[in-house]
């Protein structure tokens, strides 16, 4: 595969499949609570590409296991563990326009690090356009428009938008090349650990039902763990080591986009004005961003 296709196809994973987590969550989270959601799809996938990594003769040293298990803690606790916490009040588009500030907060972070550089006037233009074209979805929803959730909430969430960008920064710069799989693996495993330690402090395991879990929730599950987390993170972290990290973030502008289609699909959710046009900010905005890439 060419390098070109194999990025093009890495970018349609993270697009398409991480756009149908929020879908998959909401239906899991009735079932099964939001720690040991999280954990057990972090520890079954990252257990099984430490067992792709191992077979392909792939492996990494104690010093790369350390760096990887605080970006774990950085993208799975930080952000997966408080995004479903906050997912069983905040409504998903809400929660969605919010992660799309992730590559704002990458491209800042990226700036002050040493060695970093601001982005130029036209790559903070796309990114803002994206963001609009974002928030023009969230607001189109009419009664499920954000306003009613608590703030504290919409801080974890914010918060949680940081800690992946943080864990983004660090991961493209610490992931050594031609061992993603590895990383990635440590990185969910440690990350699902202390979700699960934090699932049985907050009673979860105790509580929690497997004969409760219905067929639908079983398959949310699923595709939470082997599509959202096996497939899609080690594309995510092997796009970082090729193309820059903002513009590997812009899939947080079409999963809301992804989100909204399959709520129409299976649903039944009206889209309105405001959400196709939206949705035209939203494909501007990643297409300049990656047509300016090529130039």
């Amino acid at each position: 595969m060419s390098s070109k296709l194999a990025v093009a196809a890495a970018f349609a994973v993270i697009y398409l499949v991480w756009g149908g987590t929020y879908l998959a969550v909401a239906l899991a989270l009735p079932a099964m609570p939001p720690f040991l959601l999280m954990g057990t799809r972090s520890v079954v996938g990252g257990s099984l590409l430490l067992i792709a990594a191992w077979f392909s003769r792939r492996t990494v040293d104690g010093g790369t296991w350390v760096r990887a298990g605080l970006c774990g803690m950085l993208l799975f606790v930080g952000c997966h563990g408080t995004l479903a916490y906050a997912q069983q009040r905040v409504p998903s588009g809400l929660a969605a326009v919010l992660l799309a500030t992730i590559p704002f907060w990458i491209a800042l972070i990226g700036a002050v690090l040493p060695g970093g550089q601001w982005p130029g006037a036209k790559q903070l233009g796309l990114l803002a356009t994206g963001l609009a074209g974002v928030g023009l979805v969230v607001m189109g929803q009419g009664d499920h428009a954000p306003g009613t959730a608590a703030y504290g909430d919409i801080a974890l969430l914010i918060a949680a938008a940081f800690s992946w960008a943080v864990g983004t920064v660090l991961s493209e710069r610490w992931s050594p090349k031609d061992r993603e799989v590895a990383f990635s693996g440590i990185a969910l495993l440690g990350g699902g650990a202390v979700l699960m330690l934090m699932s049985a402090w907050r009673g979860e395991l105790s509580s929690f039902q497997i004969d409760r879990v219905s067929g639908a929730a079983l398959g949310a599950w699923m595709y939470l763990t082997l599509a959202g987390t096996v497939l899609a993170f080690a594309a995510y972290t092997w796009l970082l080591k090729r193309v820059s990290p903002s513009l590997v973030a812009t899939y947080t502008f079409v999963n809301p986009l992804i989100a909204l289609l399959l709520g129409w699909a299976v649903l039944g959710e009206t889209i309105g004005i405001a959400m196709a046009f939206g949705a035209l900010l939203v494909v501007a905005s990643v297409g300049g961003l990656l047509v300016a890439r090529q130039t």
